[in-house]
This record gives structure tokens, sequence and C-alpha cells, in this order.
């Protein structure tokens, strides 16, 4: 009976549209996956932040579990707390410390979304030369948010100071001797 009228009004809204010149409805499609634009400067910057915060953590407590956790699927799928600590040793043993991110404010020389996979690119760094930390972060788009998906970080070559010299003692000027003189 049920499949009777639920066929009897999908017939009649087939005659009816057609009786007014319309195309029968279309069978609802899937959504296609909403594209997450480039965040407002505020939200990138809290993006920025909370990645180098978190991975700053588990610098200075040897876990790296939360970084994982915190970062978006493939991430995770393609790393473990061990591996990302073996990824970070060289930073870690530098004794780097990332805290400062929490008060300064990145310059950034990248922020667009790229590729078919549609995923955020951020470069930049903070400070000023001679304590410049360079970053480089990748987000990938789940559940409607920008995830980690990767991230590097490295300290910025010291920018050779002039080396202070001494001056040099004048030169002597040889003093040519006239046939006058003995």
């Amino acid at each position: 009976m049920r499949r009777t009228l639920a066929a009897a009004v999908l017939l009649l809204a087939l005659h009816t549209s057609e009786a007014f010149g319309q195309a029968p409805p279309a069978p609802p499609q899937p959504q296609a996956a909403a594209r997450l634009p480039v965040p407002p400067a505020e939200k990138l910057v809290l993006l920025i932040r909370l990645s180098l915060i978190t991975l700053n953590d588990a610098m200075q407590t040897g876990n790296y579990t939360v970084l994982r956790d915190r970062a978006g699927p493939s991430f995770q799928r393609n790393n473990t707390a061990a591996s990302l600590a073996r990824a970070f040793a060289k930073l870690e043993a530098q004794g780097i410390d990332l805290g400062a991110v929490a008060i300064m404010t990145p310059q950034l020389t990248a922020a667009e979304v790229v590729g078919p996979e549609q995923r955020l690119h951020v470069g930049g760094h903070f400070g000023a030369d001679g304590a410049q930390m360079n970053f480089d972060l990748t987000f990938e788009p789940a559940d409607g948010h920008w995830r980690l998906f990767g991230l590097s970080v490295s300290p910025a070559p010291a920018s050779p100071q002039p080396v202070a010299q001494k001056p040099a003692a004048p030169a002597k000027t040889p003093v040519a001797k006239t046939s006058n003189e003995k």
C-alpha cells in the first residue's frame, strides 16, 4: 500500500510539473565538499600560533601525541608520536623555544590555497635579523576547519655581523731625498 501511495505521489508530481511546462524535479545530488577560503588575518595568525605553540610544547615535554592528535587526518595517518620526535630531534637538541610566538606577530611571505587538494599553505617568519624563526605550514580541510597537514620550522641563519677591525697603522710614505740633503 505504501509503495503504491509513494508511486502515485511521484507520478502526480511528474504529471503536475509536465502540465505546467516544468521539468520533473531532479533527484538530490550529493554536495561537493565546500572549499575553505584563506582565513581572515586574525584567524590565520591564530592557526600559526596554535600550531607552533603545540610544537613547542611537544619539544619541551618530548611528547608529540598532542601535536599529532590536533593535526588533520592525513598527518595522523602518516606520522606517529615517535616519528615526530625523530623529525624534530635536531630542533629540540638546539634548545629552540618557540614560546615567544604567542605574543609576536608573524611576517607572512605566503598565505594561499593551493593544489587540487585545496590545502592552505602559509609561510613566513617571526622575529627580526639575528633572532628570526622561519616557518612553513600546510593545512588540509577537514570537517569544515583547517587542520595541520605539514610543518617545517627553522632558525634563520645568523646574518654575518661586520667584524670590527683595528684601524690599520698609517702607511709610511717614503720621502724622496734630494741631492742637497746629506
